[in-house]
C-alpha cells in the first residue's frame, strides 16, 4: 500500500497525458484503431452506432457516412454537361467505321441511349455508319434510316432513297430523298438522279430529259464524281443530250482517269503494297489479259484497283442476288458489278452491240466494266436477239453500246 501511494500521483499524471495526447491524434485527422470508438474520418468524427447497419431503430435518426466507409463513389459521367457528350458522340457518328462503333455506344447505358439519338448527332453520321446489309433489312433499319434523313444527313437520304426507288419500288419518295440530298450538293445523289433522267427511269421511254441528265453530271462532276466526269465526257463525244465536242469529251475521259489514278495513289501505303496494283505488260497478249483489278490505263500497261461500291449500291447488288439476279419478269440488271441498278421497264438499258449479253445503266458503267472484264468477254456475234426475238438495239430508241465506244474510251 506504501508504494501504491507513492506511485499514484504518476499514474494519475501519465492517464491525463495519454487522454489528451489522443484527443490530439483525433483532430489532426488521425483516425483511431478500436472500431467501438469515434471514427475520425475527413477531418470529422462520425459515430458509429450499432442501429446503423442492423436494420433495428430505424425510427432513430441514422448518421451520415462518407463514401469510404460506404464503398460508393460519385459518377463524374453524370456531371458533365449534355452539349459536351453530344459533341463527342457528333465526333464519334463521323468517323465511326462500322454501325457497331454506334451501337455499342447506345447500349452503354440510358443516358448514352437517348443523347445518341439526337437529331445533330444523327445528321452527322458517316457514310460507313450508315451502311446496312440487304439480309438485315427492316423496318426498324428503314425507320433509323428515315430518322437521319430527318436531321439533315445526306448519305441517309441517298442511301434510302436508292433503297425505295429500285427495290422497295416507292419511286416518288425515293426520287424526293435523292433530290433532297443533291439540293445539299451530295455528288451521288446528283448522279443517280441523272441516270434516272438519261433512262427515264421509273416511267415510259418518253419521260426520258437528256438535258436535265447533263446537267446534273456536269454538277456532280464539279464536285468531283469520277463516274460523272466520265458520264460527261461520253455524252459531248456523242453529242447526247449537248453539243457534240469530240475533244473535250475526250478531256474529261482522261481526266476522269487521272482523278481515279489518284485516288488509288492516295491511298495508305499498307494498301498499295498489298498486291501487284500497279504492273507493266507492254506485250500485245498481256494487254489485253483480264485481272482482278480495274485497268483504267491498260494501254499503258497500269492496273489500278477497282473503286469501292458505295454502301447503297452494294446494298441494290445484294438485295437482288437473293432473289437470284432477276428485278422482275423481263428485266435485267446493269451488269457492272459495282452498280447493282435494275430496269424499271423492259429494254431501258443499252445493250453492247457486240455480243449482245452484256447491258449497262449508263456510259460510265459501260467503261468501267469493259476494261475490268467485258474486255476479255465480248465475242463478235452476227445477229444476236432478245427473249421475245426482237432486236434490242436501234429499233425500240434505246441505243446500243458498239464497239467504237468501247475504243473511245481507250483513247
Amino acid at each position: 500500500w506504501c508504494l501504491f501511494v507513492l506511485l499514484y500521483p504518476s499514474f494519475f499524471t501519465l492517464s491525463i497525458f495519454g487522454f489528451v495526447y489522443k484527443g490530439m491524434r483525433t483532430r489532426r485527422g488521425f483516425c483511431n484503431p478500436n472500431p467501438k470508438v469515434n471514427m475520425c474520418i475527413e477531418n470529422k468524427i462520425v459515430k458509429r452506432r450499432r442501429n446503423d447497419f442492423s436494420g433495428v431503430g430505424d425510427h432513430r435518426k441514422r448518421s451520415k457516412l462518407s463514401p469510404e466507409v460506404t464503398g460508393h463513389h460519385p459518377d463524374l459521367f453524370d456531371s458533365l454537361p449534355d452539349d459536351l457528350v453530344v459533341s463527342i458522340l457528333c465526333k464519334l457518328t463521323s468517323s465511326a467505321s462500322s454501325p457497331a462503333d454506334f451501337v455499342n455506344v447506345l447500349i452503354t447505358c440510358k443516358r448514352l441511349n437517348g443523347l445518341g439519338h439526337h437529331s445533330l448527332v444523327l445528321s452527322k453520321a458517316s457514310q460507313k455508319m450508315l451502311t446496312v446489309k440487304a439480309q438485315n433489312w427492316s423496318e426498324s433499319a428503314e425507320r433509323f434510316l428515315k430518322q437521319c434523313a430527318d436531321a439533315g444527313n445526306v448519305e441517309a437520304c441517298y442511301t434510302l432513297g436508292m433503297i425505295r426507288f429500285y427495290c422497295l419500288q416507292n419511286r416518288g419518295s425515293g426520287a424526293s430523298l435523292m433530290a433532297k440530298a443533291a439540293i445539299n450538293s451530295h455528288a451521288p445523289s446528283l448522279y443517280s438522279l441523272a441516270v434516272i433522267q438519261f433512262n427515264g427511269s421509273g416511267g415510259a421511254k418518253n419521260d426520258k430529259d437528256l438535258r436535265a441528265g447533263v446537267a446534273l453530271c456536269a454538277r456532280a462532276a464539279f464536285l468531283g464524281h469520277i463516274d460523272a466526269l466520265r458520264e460527261l465526257g461520253h455524252c459531248l463525244q456523242d453529242g447526247y443530250g449537248v453539243k457534240q465536242n469530240i475533244a473535250e469529251g475526250r478531256r474529261f475521259l482522261v481526266q476522269a482517269n487521272a482523278r481515279e489514278l489518284a485516288a488509288v495513289l492516295s491511298m495508305t501505303p499498307s494498301a498499295l503494297t498489298a498486291g501487284g496494283w500497279m504492273t507493266w505488260n507492254p506485250l500485245p497478249h498481256h494487254r489485253h489479259g483480264a485481272g482482278s483489278g480495274c485497268p483504267l490505263l491498260s494501254d499503258f500497261g497500269c492496273n489500278v484497283p477497282a473503286p469501292e461500291a458505295h454502301p447503297a449500291n452494294q446494298f441494290l447488288t445484294e438485295w437482288f442476288s437473293s432473289k437470284g439476279g432477276v428485278p422482275g419478269s423481263g428485266l435485267r440488271l446493269c451488269s457492272h458489278a459495282g452498280c447493282g441498278r435494275p430496269e424499271s421497264r423492259r429494254h431501258e438499258f443499252r445493250r453492247c452491240s457486240v455480243c449482245g449479253t452484256v447491258n449497262y445503266c449508263s456510259r460510265a458503267c459501260q467503261a468501267l466494266d469493259w476494261k475490268m472484264r467485258h474486255k476479255a468477254e465480248c465475242t463478235p456475234v452476227e445477229r444476236w436477239i432478245d427473249e421475245d426475238g426482237e432486236n434490242d438495239g436501234n429499233g425500240n430508241g434505246d441505243g446500243e453500246i458498239g464497239e467504237e465506244d468501247q475504243n473511245m474510251v481507250e483513247s
